[in-house]
C-alpha cells in the first residue's frame, strides 16, 4: 500500500529505499515512465504548463484531445502564468489564440471569464480570482494531470492507501448518520496524536 503511493505519486527515490529496506521487489507496472509522469508533474507545479502538454502528448497520445477539460486546465494555467509574470499582453494574446474556441462550450465560459479578469488588475494577487494564481490550483491540475496519464496506460487512478482513506471516509459519514449524534466524535488525527 505505502509502495502504491510512492509510486503513484512518482517518488521514485523513497520507493526505492522503501524497497531496499523491506526487501520487496517492484511491481512492474509501477515503473512504467515513472520518470516521465514525475518530470511532467514537477513541470506543471513550476507552471510551465507548455511543457508539460508536450511530454504528456509524448507519454500520452491523444490524452488532451480526448480530455479537453484537462487540456483546458493546462491551458489556463499557461495563461495564469503569463498573468503572474505580468506579461498582460501575451497572456491577452494566448487567451485569443488558445482558449478562445473553449468560449463556445457553456461550462468554460464562468472560467474564462474568471481568467480574463485577472487581466484587470495591475496586482492579480489582490483580486477577487487570487485563488487561480496559488499553489493548490497548480497542484490540482498537476494531480488531475497524472491520474489521467495513469489512466491512459491502464494503471488506478487513485493509489491503494487513497482508495482506502476514501472508502474509510464514506463509512465513517455513513456511520455517523445511521447512529444519529450520540456517536463518536469524527476522527481528527491531531486530536488521535496529541492523546
Amino acid at each position: 500500500m505505502v509502495l502504491s503511493y510512492l509510486m503513484h505519486n512518482c517518488f521514485k527515490e523513497t520507493a526505492e529505499a522503501f524497497l531496499s529496506s523491506t526487501g520487496l521487489k517492484l511491481p512492474v507496472d509501477y515503473s512504467v515512465n515513472v520518470d516521465k509522469r514525475k518530470a511532467i508533474f514537477n513541470f506543471v507545479l513550476e507552471g510551465n504548463a507548455l511543457k508539460a502538454i508536450e511530454l504528456t502528448e509524448e507519454l500520452a497520445p491523444n490524452l488532451l484531445e480526448n480530455d479537453m477539460d484537462l487540456h483546458f486546465d493546462l491551458l489556463s494555467l499557461h495563461f495564469i502564468e503569463l498573468v503572474r509574470s505580468r506579461k498582460f499582453t501575451e497572456a491577452l494574446e494566448f487567451g485569443q489564440k488558445k482558449l478562445t474556441s473553449f468560449g463556445k462550450v457553456p461550462k468554460y465560459v464562468e472560467k474564462l471569464e474568471d481568467f480574463m479578469a485577472l487581466l484587470a488588475y495591475e496586482e492579480p494577487e489582490k483580486s477577487p480570482m487570487f485563488h487561480l494564481l496559488s499553489p493548490e490550483y497548480r497542484q490540482n491540475v498537476a494531480d488531475s494531470l497524472n491520474r489521467a496519464v495513469l489512466g491512459h496506460a491502464n494503471l488506478p487512478a487513485y493509489s491503494s492507501l487513497e482508495r482506502v482513506v476514501q472508502q474509510a471516509t464514506v463509512v465513517r459519514q455513513y456511520l455517523q448518520q445511521e447512529v444519529g449524534k450520540d456517536s463518536y466524535p469524527p476522527f481528527s488525527l491531531k486530536a488521535f496524536l496529541s492523546k
